[in-house]
């Protein structure tokens, strides 16, 4: 997962402040994940919420719209639809983020095994999250931006 995080920052890097921004929170995302080694630790688990929330909210408050905007602006309907099309298994995900937070704030953690499991399989669904996200930044930002330098040109 850090590496594939690693990539998209060397790609896209510099390119948009708010994306910048992003790919930071989602590196320290990953590491607050890696972290979790002993789910009964109350502060490192709270800590990753935390970041979790923070990362998934900007997503979907902020740097969703911005790219969204970025395609309706250049008339990009292939983005468009992409981005139809790859939101909904996004919307997935942050509802099983938000609802392990949920979880966690309530002060039901104290199932280790449960626990355990069920970050595993926020993981996996983390992963898979990333990657959508990096077609949405490739298709609707990077794309953009091309077009705009061609059109300054």
């Amino acid at each position: 997962m850090l590496e594939s995080c690693q990539n998209a920052q060397e790609r896209w890097g510099g390119v948009h402040q708010l994306i910048d921004r992003w790919l930071q929170e989602r590196a320290e995302l990953i590491k607050g994940y890696v972290a979790i080694s002993d789910v009964s630790d109350a502060a490192v688990m709270q800590r990753f919420c935390e970041i979790l929330v923070d990362y998934v909210s900007a997503g979907h408050f902020e740097v969703y719209q911005q790219l969204n905007e970025e395609a309706r602006a250049f008339d990009d309907q292939r983005g468009l639809e992409l981005a139809k099309q790859i939101y909904p298994r996004i919307e997935v995900i942050t509802e099983a983020a938000l609802a392990f937070n949920d979880r966690c704030d309530a002060g039901d953690c104290g199932d280790v095994d449960a626990v355990s499991s069920e970050l595993k399989r926020l993981g996996q669904m983390l992963h898979e999250r990333f990657e959508l996200e990096d077609c949405l930044i490739e298709v609707l930002h990077t794309a953009h931006k091309q077009q705009a330098t061609a059109a300054v040109v």
